[in-house]
């Protein structure tokens, strides 16, 4: 869209022109709530047999995609950044494209890969007879029993990615996440979109 820098701030503007972490960490609840139907369906559909939660693994990643790339690029953001006034832009001011949205994503779906796999291993060791034995908490924690050492390598990977991307957001003035950096993409608010791209297209 343009060479200029996305500004700091914008005179006559008092409130923060990006989104921060609370107003991330509101957007994700949103988005919680929106997926709840599926996960609920998701955890009923798992729970009925060994072979039912293998058939559910290749439908949530792509359900995942979809969720998290194909309703990035086509809206700007998920359901819950939508509602919660936010928009996801590249760092010229343009809208997102396919290359931002999927390397925002990446790895999450890296991480979501990976306990997939996980998941597969443990659920070829399952036993049909015990897994059904139990309620749903008992199934999950069985799952995770027959590979404690791979649950707990994706724990620690998943929780320094989080935890970084919490730090990195929170020291820098355009309140933006690792993923932001490695996408080039920043998210602002929606109600401060235009004098934004107005402030950029007077520095050009």
């Amino acid at each position: 869209m343009s060479n200029a820098e996305m500004p700091f701030e914008i005179k006559g503007i008092r409130d923060s022109l990006y989104a921060g972490l609370w107003t991330r960490l509101g957007a994700m609840f949103l988005d919680i709530l929106f997926l709840m139907p599926i996960i609920l369906i998701m955890n009923y559909l798992n729970s009925l047999s060994v072979d039912m939660y293998m058939y559910t693994i290749v439908p949530n990643l792509l359900f995942g995609l979809w969720y998290n790339i194909y309703l990035v690029k086509k809206y700007g953001g998920t359901p819950g950044k939508l509602v919660a006034g936010m928009k996801i832009i590249r760092l010229d001011g343009a809208d997102i494209e396919w290359k931002e949205a999927v390397l925002r994503h990446i790895v999450l779906f890296a991480l979501t890969i990976f306990s997939s796999v996980m998941m597969i291993y443990c659920l070829l060791k399952a036993d049909e007879t015990t897994y059904m034995n139990l309620g749903w908490l008992g199934q999950a924690k069985y799952l995770m029993s027959l590979s404690p050492g791979f649950f707990l390598l994706y724990s620690w990977i998943s929780n320094i990615w989080i935890y970084s991307e919490f730090i990195v957001l929170l020291t820098n003035k355009r309140k933006r996440a690792i993923h932001d950096y490695i996408a080039g993409t920043v998210i602002v608010r929606s109600k401060y979109l235009g004098e934004i791209r107005d402030a950029m297209k007077g520095e050009e």
